[in-house]
């Protein structure tokens, strides 16, 4: 039986779909988790429209949940089956969304945090087009020894641009995961840029959601937003490539 994605969304503030934003929640929550980051971003981003499906799954660990996949003692392979799963469902309803608004992948940006973070960074690296960017909050790429298959044959600019975001006090996803990623993305040939929020455990603060914001929209080729307004410099990964 198909699963057939739904959740909370938020259309363009400028009234016409320019860009599409998939939010991909972590475990145990739903849409409606993330579905406020479109509201956080619409300013910088008044042509984008802002999807956040519930996954397909209810958690077996919070009944009011939802999960991409089961994590009974986070064993990297069940996290791999896991990803191999969900991965198709969530690649068919950013298809549906995309071609109800017109849309392609050079349109398309993934955010996730946390368990979406691993499927965003899971299907955005696998699409049959490439995506405009890849936005992971608190997250690791799963198998990251099946990648260099995964991106056989394909050019590097072919590979989405990738921005992880992690706290130094995560203990939830240890904040070592963004550097491992960071590092089998690289010698994919892909392209990555990392922000650590200092002191930050298992979320997202204020500094991860304007660099976010800022991230996204260049990657979408738009101009530094005039809606932030400058600061001081953040504190910040070196491109890796």
């Amino acid at each position: 039986m198909a699963h057939i994605l739904t959740g909370p969304s938020l259309e363009p503030r400028s009234g016409k779909a320019r860009q599409l934003v998939v939010i991909l929640h972590g475990f145990g929550a739903d849409g409606n988790d993330l579905i406020d980051l479109g509201r956080e971003w619409g300013a910088v981003l008044p042509d984008a429209a802002f999807v956040a499906p519930h996954a397909h799954e209810p958690c077996e660990h919070m009944p009011s949940g939802r999960q991409w996949f089961r994590l009974t003692d986070r064993n990297p392979h069940e996290r791999w089956s896991g990803a191999l799963s969900a991965g198709p469902v969530i690649d068919a309803f950013i298809d549906a969304e995309l071609a109800s608004r017109g849309l392609d992948d050079s349109n398309l940006a993934l955010v996730g945090f946390s368990q979406g973070a691993m499927m965003a960074l899971h299907v955005g690296l696998r699409r049959r087009a490439r995506p405009a960017g890849v936005l992971a909050y608190s997250g690791l790429l799963i198998g990251p020894e099946h990648l260099p298959e995964a991106v056989a044959g394909r050019s590097a600019d072919a590979l989405p641009p990738i921005f992880l975001v992690h706290g130094s006090h995560d203990e939830v996803v240890p904040p070592d995961s963004l550097f491992i990623s960071a590092a089998h993305i690289a010698a994919a040939g892909g392209s990555c840029q990392w922000h650590l929020s200092l002191g930050l455990a298992h979320g997202i603060d204020g500094a991860g959601l304007t660099q976010g914001a800022v991230w996204l929209a260049r990657s979408f080729g738009l101009p530094y937003p005039a809606a932030l307004a400058p600061g001081p410099a953040p504190r910040r990964g070196a491109v890796v490539s």
